[in-house]
């Protein structure tokens, strides 16, 4: 479990109105329906780029739908997806509650199924703010690992960042990693070991990819959290991070 049911995602270091958020369902390529959040930020044609967030293994839980808003409010259009319309179908409340059985659920995910539900997030953030938006990946855990592998996929992202992700789900695409990425380590995580990580960092740069670590010392997994105050640094810090790199999107499609 990445997230206690009632955490919530700390505020970013700076904030804007937010111009509309909500529930919607995704339809992929493949014609499946998934459950996904959606938020805008109130002056939507100043975002010079859009975020798809990529959940843990429980799915649309509404931490996600609150990283939604904490992204509207930091001047990030932003879609969060689900990963269980397959095999569990749209959720039935919109997002997936603390009874949901997701273990045995994830093993029936897969990378072509995820990319599928990530490019219909990517085109429904378009639709609702214009074609040519930039799109960054932004993932926890199992997310985390499914941001990484998109740095050497044939998505139509710019760029990837993730929390707590395994190496070994991101395959033999770390070789071909191209895309700017960024890796926020927690350093006390037993789950997703700190050297396995910076190996895969290493990998990745092999590929041409420009990849930042930042290793936070003694933080346990899912330290991301509003209500863990002793993490509050490492939490702004990470914040900053995935908004410089958003930034970097934003200034390189301006050219």
């Amino acid at each position: 479990m990445c997230h206690d049911p009632a955490s919530r995602p700390p505020a970013p270091p700076r904030t804007g109105e937010v111009g509309g958020s909500g529930l919607t369902t995704l339809t992929a390529a493949d014609g499946t329906r998934s459950s996904a959040a959606w938020a805008l930020p109130a002056d939507v044609g100043a975002a010079g780029a859009g975020v798809v967030v990529l959940p843990d293994i429980r799915g649309l839980h509404p931490y996600y739908v609150a990283l939604t808003e904490r992204f509207a409010e930091a001047g990030l259009p932003a879609v969060a997806i689900d990963w269980f319309g397959r095999t569990a179908g749209v959720a039935a409340t919109g997002t997936r509650d603390a009874d949901f059985d997701w273990q045995t659920h994830v093993p029936q995910t897969t990378p072509a199924g995820i990319d599928a539900d990530l490019s219909a997030a990517v085109a429904e953030l378009r639709a609702r703010t214009r074609p040519d938006l930039p799109v960054l990946t932004v993932g926890f855990c199992f997310g985390g690992s499914h941001s990484w592998r998109q740095a050497g996929g044939d998505l139509d992202v710019a760029a990837c960042a993730g929390f707590y992700g395994r190496p070994a789900m991101v395959g033999d695409t770390a070789a071909r990693a191209t895309r700017p990425t960024l890796m926020l380590i927690a350093g006390a995580d037993a789950a997703t070991p700190v050297e396995e990580q910076l190996a895969l960092a290493d990998t990745m740069r092999s590929g041409g990819a420009d990849v930042e670590t930042a290793v936070y010392d003694g933080a346990p997994h899912s330290f991301f959290d509003r209500a863990a105050p002793e993490w509050g640094e490492a939490c702004q810090d990470a914040w900053r991070r995935i908004l410089a790199l958003a930034d970097r999107v934003a200034a390189g499609a301006a050219r």
